[in-house]
C-alpha cells in the first residue's frame, strides 16, 4: 500500500478497482457550492472500464455523471494532479472545461496550499495504520481539511459565479466497493472561517470480526487540529432525529457534539462502486448545515461553537446497520 494515500493507486489495477477524489467548492457568501468526483471505475469486463467526472450542483441542484474513456485519466505520480479530458484537479487549482447535453461548466480556480490531517510514515494519512492493510474493501483520505480559493470564478450553463476568497476541500476514496453503510459530514464554512470540519462513519468488513464499524472526524480550529477516531480509542454516540443526526464523540478531555440539520428533497441520488459497477447508491446534499460545540471538560469550557454553512451530508448503504451499531455501541 502506498504511503502516500493522496496519489493515484490504480496503476496494476485490471478489473473490480475504483478510484476517486472529491472536490468541494463554495463561494465566499456560502451561497454557491460545487463538487467535482474525477475519477476511474475498472468493472469486471473491459467494456465497463471508464473514467469519469461526477458534478454535484447545488446551485441548480442537478446530478451528472460524465463518463470518458479510462485511458484519459493521467495522474501525476509525485503530487496530487489528475487530468482527464481538458479538465484538471490538484491541490493548487481546478480547472473545468464540460460541455455537452447534460450541463456546460467552464472555469479556472486558484487554491492556496490546503491544511493537512497531520500522518506520519506508520499511521499515514487520515487512515493511519489502516492503509497498510491490503484486505480492505474501501480505502479513504482526507487531502485537504480546508483551503481559500485565492481567486477563480466558474461559468455554469451561461451563469457566471465569482468563487475568489471562498472555499475548497479534497478528500479520495479507493478499493473495489463503498462500504455497506455509511454517512458523511463536511463544512469548512464557519463564522469567521475559523472552523472547519469532516465527520465519516462506516461499516467496514475485516477478517475474524467480519466486520466492524469505525469512524474518522477531523476538525480544526484557528490553527488546531482535533482528532475523534476510531484509531485513537474516542468513542462515538449517535442519535438520529427524522433525517438529522446528533453525533457525540468524546477523547479523553474533550467532547464534539455535532447537530446537523438539512432538507430532505435537496437530496440528490448520486452513483457510486458496488462490486465492479457504478451504481445509484449515494444520498448526498450540499445545502445542509451542521452545529458545532467542542467543550473542554477539564476546565469546562466551551472551545467553540458554530455553525456551519453549505455542508455536505451523505448517506449511503444500509443506514439501520449503521444506527443500531452506534445507538447501542
Amino acid at each position: 500500500m502506498k504511503i502516500h494515500p493522496d496519489l493515484y493507486h490504480g496503476e496494476n489495477k485490471i478489473k473490480n478497482f475504483f478510484e476517486g477524489w472529491y472536490f468541494k467548492v463554495v463561494d465566499k457568501s456560502g451561497t454557491y457550492a460545487l463538487a467535482f468526483i474525477p475519477g476511474i471505475s475498472l468493472g469486471n469486463k473491459n467494456d465497463e472500464n471508464h473514467s469519469f467526472i461526477q458534478v454535484v450542483n447545488a446551485v441548480n441542484s442537478t446530478y451528472h455523471y460524465h463518463r470518458f474513456q479510462p485511458d484519459l485519466l493521467i495522474s501525476n505520480k509525485n503530487f496530487l494532479q489528475i487530468k482527464i479530458n481538458n479538465n484538471e484537479f490538484s491541490q493548487s487549482k481546478l480547472k473545468i472545461d464540460i460541455n455537452n447535453e447534460k450541463e456546460s461548466i467552464r472555469g479556472f480556480l486558484d487554491f492556496s496550499p490546503g491544511v493537512k490531517w497531520p500522518d506520519g510514515k506508520i499511521n499515514p494519512g487520515s487512515m493511519g495504520f489502516y492503509n497498510h492493510f491490503a484486505f480492505m474493501e474501501c480505502y479513504s483520505q482526507v487531502c485537504a481539511l480546508d483551503g481559500t480559493i485565492i481567486k477563480g470564478e466558474l461559468e455554469i450553463n451561461g451563469k457566471t459565479i465569482n468563487f475568489s476568497e471562498g472555499k475548497y476541500y479534497i478528500e479520495k476514496n479507493w478499493g473495489k466497493s463503498f462500504p455497506s453503510s455509511w454517512v458523511w459530514i463536511q463544512s469548512n464554512n464557519f463564522p469567521n472561517n475559523r472552523a472547519s470540519v469532516t465527520c465519516s462513519l462506516g461499516v467496514v468488513p475485516f477478517p475474524v470480526l467480519k466486520k466492524f464499524c469505525g469512524f474518522l472526524i477531523g476538525v480544526t480550529i484557528d490553527d488546531r487540529f482535533y482528532s475523534f477516531t476510531t484509531i485513537n480509542r474516542s468513542s462515538l454516540c449517535l442519535n438520529v432525529h427524522d433525517n438529522d443526526l446528533i453525533l457525540v464523540s468524546n477523547n479523553k478531555n474533550l467532547t464534539l457534539i455535532l447537530k446537523t440539520k438539512s432538507t430532505p428533497g435537496e437530496f440528490l441520488k448520486c452513483l457510486g462502486p458496488k462490486n465492479g459497477d457504478m451504481v445509484p447508491l449515494v444520498d448526498e446534499t450540499l445545502k445542509g448545515e451542521v452545529e458545532m460545540t467542542l467543550i473542554d471538560n477539564k476546565k469546562n469550557k466551551i472551545i467553540y461553537h458554530g455553525v456551519g454553512k453549505a455542508t455536505g451530508i451523505e448517506y449511503g448503504g444500509n443506514q439501520k446497520q449503521l444506527f443500531n451499531y452506534f445507538l447501542n455501541p
